[in-house]
């Protein structure tokens, strides 16, 4: 009989071999599903600290560019005070008899416009508004003029200045806008509606009163 003819089952030597061969590809097969699982896990690791840094990165900005965005806004009333203050020595009737008058008005423009100038340079801009399209992302309606001359919601008056700080909104402008004027025949309808409203509303209160 040759060896060949031997069968594999008879062989124990044969099937020792068969089984450290089996054993050594599972080995081999898990030790690279633990080194694929470590490699998922750092790429993972590596994503998560570059995400980390880029937002990191942008707070850091964010802080260094808008760090004086309070300070910048609480520092507007600066400016409003020094035009209030322009603009009530100009109606001063006592004032107006001083010669020096235009001399201490434009000691207090000079000042006026270095804050302005600082304000600039660190990205303060006013907002210019009249003339212009009504936007409620830049404007604050305080009031309406009727005007058929222009078109609803334009800006025509300006109460208080707006301003942007690199292009975020620093403070609204709060203005007034055009509206069209109602016809005779409009005013008098639109009053006698809310001359029922308040009729009505007042019967409900009467009706539902406690006796």
């Amino acid at each position: 009989m040759t060896k060949s003819d031997i069968k594999k089952d008879d062989n124990p030597e044969l099937d020792a071999d068969d089984k450290n061969l089996e054993k050594n590809t599972d080995k081999d097969e898990s030790i690279e599903d633990k080194l694929k699982d470590v490699e998922d896990k750092l790429l993972r690791t590596f994503a998560e600290m570059e995400n980390q840094r880029r937002r990191f990165e942008k707070e850091r900005n964010e802080a260094f560019e808008f760090g004086g965005f309070n300070f910048a806004k609480e520092s507007l009333t600066l400016i409003d005070n020094i035009d209030r203050a322009i603009t009530s020595f100009k109606n001063d009737e006592t004032l107006k008899k001083n010669s020096d008058l235009n001399k201490i008005i434009d000691g207090i423009d000079i000042v006026k416009k270095d804050l302005v100038s600082i304000f600039k340079k660190n990205g303060v801009e006013v907002i210019e508004c009249l003339n212009k399209k009504f936007d409620p992302n830049f404007h604050q309606a305080m009031l309406e003029v009727e005007d058929n001359s222009k078109e609803s919601g334009i800006v025509v008056e300006e109460m208080q200045k707006g301003y942007m700080m690199k292009g975020r909104l620093l403070r609204p402008s709060l203005v007034g806008v055009t509206k069209k004027s109602e016809k005779k025949g409009e005013k008098e309808a639109n009053g006698a509606k809310k001359s029922e409203e308040k009729r009505f509303f007042w019967l409900v209160v009467i009706e539902t009163a406690p006796i």
